[in-house]
């Protein structure tokens, strides 16, 4: 019955239309070109930087955006870097965020559907701009499949409340 009930909120929550997004300077233009393009396709963006080229350390955005979505500011977020390795490892120490590296569709869908990731990271020089916008637009409209893999999210978030499971 509890996985059941957390099961229906989520499905609620899956009903994403604010994303923050992030990047550092080797993911700028990837996330200019996705930023336009969830807001042509119905998404509310914030943006958190970075807003140039100009060097950056990736961290000081990525952990931005894992706050933003642990506060509830946004309903997910994405962040791109040059590989999305760093991103993924700093968006991962924030309580309450699950990031995932995804570097196709089926990484992208496995993300939602049984681990119920609400941060993407992305490599930015990875991907085509195609592929990038084709990934997050999935990443978006996956929902959580809930069931047995309830039990799986419960034991990740007891190891990061430091308890057993």
């Amino acid at each position: 019955m509890y996985a059941e009930k957390n099961f229906q909120e989520s499905n609620l929550r899956d009903n994403v239309s604010r994303v923050v997004i992030g990047s550092d300077h080797g993911g700028f233009v990837s996330k200019e070109i996705l930023k336009k393009y969830l807001e042509l396709i119905g998404y509310k963006v914030i943006d958190l930087g970075t807003f140039s080229e100009e060097s950056v350390d990736y961290p000081d955005f990525a952990v931005k955006v894992a706050r933003s979505v642990a506060a509830g500011e946004a309903d997910r977020g994405i962040m791109i870097d040059g590989a999305g390795i760093g991103s993924s490892i700093v968006c991962n120490k924030v309580r309450g965020i699950r990031a995932a590296l995804c570097y196709d569709i089926r990484t992208v869908k496995n993300s939602r559907l049984h681990n119920n990731s609400n941060v993407l990271t992305l490599g930015g020089s990875m991907h085509t701009p195609d592929k990038l916008c084709e990934m997050a637009k999935v990443w978006l409209q996956t929902r959580f499949e809930g069931g047995r893999h309830w039990a799986r999210i419960n034991k990740m978030m007891a190891v990061e409340r430091g308890g057993r499971y």
